[in-house]
């Protein structure tokens, strides 16, 4: 099995089947969806289609985390992709672009570019993972294609209840030693407003972003806030959040980055 796609759910409503066939309408045919549900009660789990590739796990969790760690344990894929219900692969063709870059290298982690559904913008991803990415902003996890090994010694860590997907990439680049690559693709298709989105959860993601970045990048981390009160990164957030002003901004990002994102 080449690809496993992890997509957890709890009463997503038409969002599980909409998030499940954008997987089960890919060119490319090697790959298994792990439905990991919570004990969802609102009938979504009757829409899902009868078709062999879907395996699900309907079984209580803690929180998005404790259930992707459940699923984790169930996968045979050799590289795995966590979806949320709500997000979409981009097109019909993402897995057989991402099988191509896989057949070409052997990188721990593929990352692709995000594409912002509310804004309508394509978020660039960086096309190396520096330690200032690493601050700054990781590709979220929508992108992110992991092999399989990654989980098999530690998979998230549930003491962090917002920031967990991204302290795993980082222990995947500091403690594994994981080889990243960049494919130039539009892997996902993002609903927004994500579990570390929400004006409560904004606070705790900071407090974690600290406790992380400060474990893992050391007194770099340090010079890394200075850079980034300098640059006016509360300004540049909120560009890149305006639906009037997104678009413009992940442009000029991209070419500072070098590049443009790929269909």
């Amino acid at each position: 099995m080449r690809f496993t796609i992890v997509v957890v759910s709890l009463n997503a409503g038409d969002e599980l089947k909409k998030t499940i066939d954008s997987v089960l309408c890919q060119t490319y045919s090697d790959y298994e969806i792990v439905v990991k549900d919570g004990m969802s009660a609102d009938g979504s789990l009757d829409t899902l289609p009868g078709d062999k590739h879907i395996k699900l796990i309907k079984r209580a969790d803690k929180g998005i985390y404790d259930a992707m760690n459940q699923a984790v344990g169930r996968i045979r894929g050799d590289y795995v992709l966590f979806l949320n219900c709500g997000d979409y692969l981009y097109d019909d063709h993402v897995l057989a672009r991402l099988a191509k870059a896989v057949a070409k290298t052997r990188a721990d982690i593929y990352y692709g570019d995000l594409y912002r559904r509310a804004l309508g913008s394509v978020d660039i991803s960086p096309s190396k993972i520096s330690d200032f990415v690493c601050y700054r902003n990781v590709p979220c996890h929508q992108v992110c294609l992991y092999a399989g090994k990654l989980f098999s010694k530690r998979a998230y860590n549930l003491r962090y209840a917002v920031r967990a997907d991204y302290e795993h990439f980082l222990y995947c680049v500091y403690k594994e030693g994981a080889v990243c690559e960049h494919v130039p693709l539009t892997v996902c298709s993002y609903q927004g407003g994500g579990f570390s989105e929400t004006e409560e959860h904004r606070r705790e993601a900071a407090i974690e972003h600290k406790e992380i970045t400060d474990h893992y990048l050391g007194k770099k981390a340090i010079l890394f806030r200075i850079i980034m009160i300098i640059t006016l990164q509360p300004l540049r957030e909120k560009l890149a959040n305006d639906p009037k002003f997104s678009s413009l901004y992940h442009g000029v990002k991209g070419l500072l980055y070098g590049k443009k994102t790929g269909g």
